[in-house]
């Protein structure tokens, strides 16, 4: 099995992953029950309490339940609005990860090159990991808020427990993260390192190679001199033995004539 063929099955399943923790996620937006409370006011008749971002509930042993959405948005503490701001961003985000991750997996062969569909898929994992921290912060604050107040013994109100939607809200969270972390180191590596191999190092010319700077000035000067003064011995070596050569014919054509 080749290496773009394990590529191939790791993105389908971190996109199944990923897929899977925007559901969850989304799933959390309609669900009742963040918090929840059990107060027993009669003996046979026990109520529950209990509510999310958007709506109080209540409910009794009966099975008749009754909810009231949250009358003033301005009204609301900044938390409550943080939180669902993150969660709304982190469905949008993981909702464009899908798509840039469709175009871009090996699979669909949607997208052009391979490098293309590395970085399209590199920007879908980067959504999916963006997207999985706003909502794991969003639930983590709602819940740590929560505890918080449970275990404060001066907090003279209600106390509520974290209800099923934070905890499936965490599942769905890590899911996201972990698929997106994935996705953005295979295909990252694959992009970037693809990428630099298109730009080589820039060699500079010879005439601005930098001098060694273990070498000083003097010792580079000295070389120089007993260079030139090679040179000069061997260029005076060389006429002096001209002139013996012309010496010696001269001396041969002379005898010749006599």
């Amino acid at each position: 099995m080749g290496y773009r063929t394990v590529v191939m099955y790791m993105e389908i399943g971190c996109f199944v992953v990923c897929v899977s923790g925007w559901i969850l996620v989304c799933s959390t937006m309609p669900t009742e029950i963040w918090t929840w409370s059990e107060v027993g006011s009669i003996v046979l008749t026990t109520s529950n309490y209990f509510s999310n971002l958007w709506k109080d509930c209540i409910s009794d042993s009966t099975g008749v339940s009754d909810c009231k959405g949250i009358p003033s948005m301005l009204a609301l503490n900044w938390d409550i609005h943080m939180c669902r701001a993150l969660i709304i961003i982190a469905i949008i985000l993981s909702f464009f990860g899908s798509i840039l991750v469709l175009v871009g997996m090996k699979c669909t062969k949607i997208g052009g090159s391979e490098i293309a569909n590395a970085r399209v898929t590199f920007a879908g994992g980067m959504n999916y990991l963006i997207g999985g921290m706003c909502s794991m912060v969003a639930f983590s604050y709602y819940g740590n808020k929560i505890r918080a107040e449970f275990q404060d013994p001066h907090y003279k109100a209600q106390k509520f427990e974290i209800g099923v939607g934070v905890f499936i809200g965490w599942g769905g969270s890590t899911l996201l993260v972990v698929g997106g972390l994935i996705y953005s180191i295979f295909a990252g590596r694959e992009g970037c390192h693809s990428s630099s191999k298109r730009y080589p190092d820039y060699r500079f010319p010879d005439a601005y190679t930098v001098i060694p700077t273990n070498k000083s000035v003097v010792s580079l000067a000295r070389t120089e001199i007993t260079e030139s003064r090679k040179s000069r011995n061997t260029s005076e070596s060389g006429d002096s033995s001209f002139s013996r050569i012309s010496s010696i014919t001269k001396t041969t054509a002379s005898n010749a004539y006599v």
